[in-house]
């Protein structure tokens, strides 16, 4: 039975950043269910542009209550120049530490 449509509103989500190296190519993604979309990024079942730039590394991740503000946060950090992504990124993982191996445990 399918999930009441309330409840899949307050589901949550989050928004992440994917990169090959420190200050690489990013890429910026939403989703509900983090660990289950960088496996895909990571196995080269995620987006067309983390494939084909080999964007495997997990640099950045906030959760957000709901799916929908976890979209408007997408949307407002990809309009962002690419030196305030960078400080972004260097203030919450000054190490580029790639976290999928945190939220895979």
């Amino acid at each position: 039975m399918p999930s009441h449509p309330r409840k899949l509103r307050m589901r949550g989500g989050w928004v992440y950043v994917m990169t090959n190296k420190p200050f690489g190519t990013l890429y910026i993604g939403v989703t509900a269910n983090l660990a289950a979309r960088i496996w895909q990024h990571r196995n080269g079942k995620g987006s067309e542009f983390c494939k084909r730039h080999d964007l495997k590394r997990l640099v950045y991740a906030e959760q957000h209550t709901t799916i929908q503000d976890a979209i408007a946060r997408e949307k407002a950090m990809k309009a962002w120049n690419r030196n305030w992504k960078l400080r972004q990124i260097i203030d919450a993982n000054p190490e580029w530490l790639d976290l999928f191996e945190l939220i895979n445990q």
